[in-house]
């Protein structure tokens, strides 16, 4: 997989769908720490994010 990173005019938001797809894998999961080469501090709002997304039903828990 290619590294991925959040570019500082990015808006991470929960409403933000096309980039919060580009953080999560084929099945479904939220890509770890090592393969988006996020700070930890980015990571915990990355992670935060697709959640809330995924409860207000924006994204997919699974991808089937």
């Amino acid at each position: 997989m290619k590294n991925l990173e959040i570019k500082r005019h990015y808006n991470l938001d929960y409403k933000n769908t096309n980039l919060l797809k580009k953080f999560v894998s084929v099945d479904g999961k939220i890509l770890p720490k090592y393969i988006t080469v996020l700070k930890p501090k980015n990571q915990r709002k990355l992670s935060k994010a697709i959640k809330l997304s995924r409860i207000a039903g924006l994204l997919k828990f699974l991808n089937n």
